[in-house]
């Protein structure tokens, strides 16, 4: 999602890789592998053509929504309102060529659209099955759960489940897909976030197999990794004494500078020796 969009030339996709992964993570995805999808814009500039998915990343507005008709003495009276208030979903492809666009057939603009959409998917389950793994697509055609597997590969593997189950393990929450009824065999499949983490299947003997270890590695968006704390030069400005650690200094509680621990109540000097008040240049 966004105003950006996908960019391809010479069938590189931009973003790709990495910065693709942190795109995603940051937006969201407009459209998953294998939704069907539709071209609701086309607009042919001079190197590039730009092609708006499922209305866009801005939401149109229709002609008479700009209009405003007054009378005399009466209210003004705008255009229909936009029966979807929702805020767009959509993207954008924009397709460039080395100079301007050239002449084409319908056909040959698909073959170049291949990389971002394929208008040769039958139905949306083949769509989806071509973009997963062949070990993944083999378990999925065969209704076989994969530890490793993410929600949306089950849900395609196995369909919605009947029953659904949350629990706590320790400090780990995880949620249970139960599918079948006895006497048939019955599957607990366990997710922990989007991943399966183990599948418990009952068989209708009474055998009871279970696998924990995990069977397909999906790739994940990283992270940012954690910043170390920098290491504070010896000789940086500090308001503690010398011989405090930082844990004796008050922690500021709304953002405030951290404030100095009270000094120690005055103690009574051995005679003839001068006072705190009696030295030059006391401030």
């Amino acid at each position: 999602m966004g105003t950006k969009g996908l960019t391809l030339k010479d069938g590189v996709i931009t973003p790709n890789g990495e910065e693709l992964r942190q795109t995603l993570a940051l937006w969201g995805p407009s459209i998953k592998p294998g939704d069907p999808s539709r071209i609701s814009y086309v607009q042919i500039k001079s190197d590039h053509i730009h092609l708006e998915i499922n209305g866009g990343p801005i939401r149109r507005r229709k002609w008479y929504q700009h209009i405003e008709i007054s009378g005399a003495n009466g209210p003004p009276i705008t255009g229909a309102p936009d029966e979807r208030q929702d805020n767009p979903h959509g993207s954008c492809v924009d397709l460039y060529f080395d100079k301007y666009v050239p002449e084409m057939t319908a056909q040959q603009l698909r073959d170049l659209l291949y990389p971002v959409l394929d208008f040769s998917a039958h139905n949306a389950e083949q769509a989806y099955l071509d973009t997963v793994p062949p070990k993944v697509k083999q378990a999925i055609l065969a209704h076989y759960v994969l530890v490793g597997m993410n929600q949306e590969m089950v849900l395609h593997a196995k369909g919605k489940p009947p029953k659904k189950v949350r629990e706590r393990d320790g400090e780990t929450e995880y949620e249970e897909w139960i599918y079948g009824e006895p006497p048939q065999d019955v599957d607990f499949v366990r997710f922990v976030g989007d991943e399966v983490v183990r599948v418990e299947t009952m068989k209708v003997g009474g055998e009871k197999i279970v696998r924990t270890q995990r069977e397909v590695i999906l790739d994940q968006p990283q992270t940012e990794a954690k910043k170390e704390p920098e290491e504070r030069p010896a000789n940086a400005p500090s308001l503690r004494r010398p011989g405090e650690d930082s844990e004796d200094v008050p922690k500021p509680t709304n953002g405030a500078s951290p404030v100095p621990p009270l000094p120690p109540p005055d103690l009574p000097q051995p005679p003839g020796q001068p006072g705190p008040g009696d030295l030059n240049g006391d401030v």
